[in-house]
């Protein structure tokens, strides 16, 4: 490859956390590569990805897509029309752009996107997080050169002669965790405490924060301190009920930007066990009590977190039992270090701190 070609790329997908941020983690390892490379980010209107995008300093269109309802929906009725404009603008953006390859990671965007780009002879790469793959990704299988994906048996819903396991891109400051001492002093939590960090994902996780907030009495203790992430849904609800919360040990915030840096803080996490959480707690090695949504196709969260189970390299709790067993089982694995160790040291076993570089590797050798 000629290093100082400008090399044009589109990144598509999102909707979700999960979505955006391997997207711009292969964009920014693609401009680390290569300086001169344009990027252009194609997302679904309305979406996360039209705010994180740009924070990130990249450019975005929004196309007028919007999911397909798994269940009876009059929602449904106007998918057709939306997918149908949505494939036009698609197909005027990639002609405009003129891009080198085109990169999907899920998501009701990506659809349209590489629908298009396969059409006009682009050569296309998918990159799945889960260990069920999404709608739109299936729907694109045939239609892309190559498949990375993160988890082994992903043969059953794409051809084994595009898929690459790779794991999923992973933001890179977790690749390099500030000191302790200094995170803790981000978040105005002290030292020689033991610090938990609560995680629901970018939004937020009802029942997550529900157990929480139902139990802050068992956090009156000097020795213990949060860290507790509500997401942009529950904020302005927890912060209300938890009058109960004693200031200096329970930090209450929205959203946490440095992610880094409140891993770096964590002794133990408290997540979802969306596929992205999955990648990013296994670099970042420390013990995680797992609450997987049941609200996901396939239960999804549940295998991604089983998968830990099974090698003793994390906890799980199940989403109905939360309330009750959340905290108590947080609190005790906390008193434990010997469990912690082991949690920590098997969790570290299952990462793939590459996989962003893997997969920038595979979308060079496509377009040589």
């Amino acid at each position: 490859m000629d290093m100082q070609k400008p090399y044009r790329f589109i990144l598509s997908g999102g909707g979700t956390g999960g979505h955006i941020f391997p997207a711009l983690a292969i964009a920014d390892e693609i401009k680390s590569q290569l300086p001169n490379a344009e990027i252009l980010f194609v997302g679904a209107e309305g979406k996360m990805e039209m705010q994180k995008v740009p924070e990130a300093g990249y450019k975005i269109f929004g196309l007028p897509i919007a999911g397909i309802q798994r269940s009876l929906s009059i929602k449904n009725l106007s998918f057709p029309f939306k997918l149908l404009n949505s494939l036009k603008q698609a197909k005027k953006i990639v002609k405009n752009f003129k891009p080198d390859a085109v990169i999907g990671v899920g998501g009701y965007a990506s659809g349209p996107t590489l629908r298009a780009a396969s059409n006009l002879g682009i050569p296309c790469l998918l990159q799945e997080q889960n260990s069920y793959a999404g709608l739109t990704n299936k729907w694109l299988r045939k239609k892309v050169k190559q498949i990375c994906v993160a988890y082994d048996g992903m043969e059953k819903y794409f051809p084994q002669s595009k898929l690459n396991i790779t794991g999923n891109p992973i933001r890179k400051d977790l690749l390099n965790l500030p000191a302790k001492k200094e995170a803790l002093k981000s978040f105005d939590l002290e030292e020689g405490k033991k610090t938990i960090l609560v995680l629901g994902g970018s939004l937020g996780a009802r029942t997550i924060n529900e157990s929480i907030v139902q139990n802050l009495e068992l956090l009156n203790n000097d020795t213990i301190q949060m860290l507790w992430q509500t997401g942009r849904l529950y904020h302005k609800e927890m912060l209300s009920r938890s009058d109960k919360a004693n200031e200096d040990n329970v930090k209450i915030l929205e959203f946490i930007k440095n992610m880094g840096a409140a891993y770096a803080a964590a002794d133990i996490i408290i997540s979802r066990a969306g596929a992205l959480s999955v990648s990013e707690l296994a670099v970042v090695a420390k013990p995680v009590v797992f609450v997987p949504s049941p609200n996901v196709a396939e239960d999804h969260q549940t295998k991604n977190a089983m998968a830990l189970v099974k090698e003793n390299a994390a906890e799980i709790v199940k989403d109905e039992n939360s309330i009750k067993e959340l905290l108590p089982t947080t609190l005790s694995l906390l008193q434990n270090e010997y469990k912690q160790t082991e949690l920590a040291k098997n969790i570290k076993k299952m990462a793939k701190p590459n996989a962003t570089q893997d997969i920038v590797s595979i979308i060079f050798k496509m377009i040589e």
